[in-house]
């Protein structure tokens, strides 16, 4: 796998200065990054390397509904399990100009420089996605460590600059934030129909959520207490009494 820039080490990045000065991480590191969540269901994406992290990768990529190809002569088992039972396509060659055609995003961990730059290049003349592994100047996104719990999914980014700090988040916000959040979400969900059938105004509909989310009883509580009954009365209350404003 190839290793972040950083000072003394050969470059490995498209500067090409010979050794490296921490000129790109440093830019990374001042970078304001747009925050997004992708709908890659049905879309296509190329993961070149069949490493551990190209496990990770494709992985990833598959949890999001992505159709996966992955480029790489060799890969580890678990990659040849994937192509054997039709989840992955894999292409037992070295990467070729043209593996991005049709594909959405890219995602390269190979040990050869020369290969990430050049996915990284051909990636950026197709103005597509692209992030090469530990690289993050060959990179027009980078991936945060996400906590998931249910539907609800939190995004935790250090620009590049720790992804060991980037985990140690991970770990205290899943145990903050436990699943009666996402089973919350679900209930408040089931009358997302109900607010925009009965509520006119965006303002009366943002209004309903947040008092059942920031009111006197909390609902996290009632799920921590086992109460699903209560959080349905709790919601039914405010439900009837936004109606009654509203028709007042």
């Amino acid at each position: 796998m190839p290793a972040a820039a950083y000072a003394g080490k050969p470059c490995v990045c498209q500067f090409k200065i010979g050794i490296c000065d921490q000129r790109c991480t440093t830019a990374m590191l001042n970078t304001n990054f747009y925050i997004a969540c992708l709908n890659l269901t049905g879309r296509k994406a190329l993961v070149v390397g069949g490493g551990s992290m190209g496990i990770e990768k494709t992985e990833g990529l598959l949890a999001a509904g992505a159709h996966v190809t992955v480029v790489a002569p060799r890969v580890k088992p678990e990659l040849e399990e994937l192509a054997a039972e039709g989840s992955i396509t894999w292409e037992a060659r070295e990467y070729e100009r043209g593996d991005l055609e049709g594909k959405i995003i890219a995602i390269a961990s190979t040990d050869d420089t020369d290969v990430n730059i050049r996915v990284y290049e051909e990636a950026e003349e197709r103005a597509m996605l692209v992030n090469i592994v530990d690289v993050p100047p060959l990179c027009n996104f980078i991936l945060p460590a996400i906590v998931r719990t249910g539907s609800i999914a939190v995004a935790i980014s250090t620009r590049g600059a720790s992804p060991a700090l980037a985990k140690r988040m991970k770990r205290e916000i899943a145990e903050l934030f436990g699943p009666e959040y996402s089973e919350l979400a679900g209930h408040l969900n089931d009358v997302r129909g109900w607010a925009k059938g009965t509520l006119p105004t965006y303002q009366d509909r943002k209004v309903f959520f947040e008092d059942i989310v920031n009111g006197e009883v909390d609902p996290i509580q009632l799920l921590k207490d086992g109460d699903e009954a209560g959080l349905k009365a709790l919601i039914a209350e405010h439900q009837e009494r936004h109606a009654a404003l509203v028709g007042a």
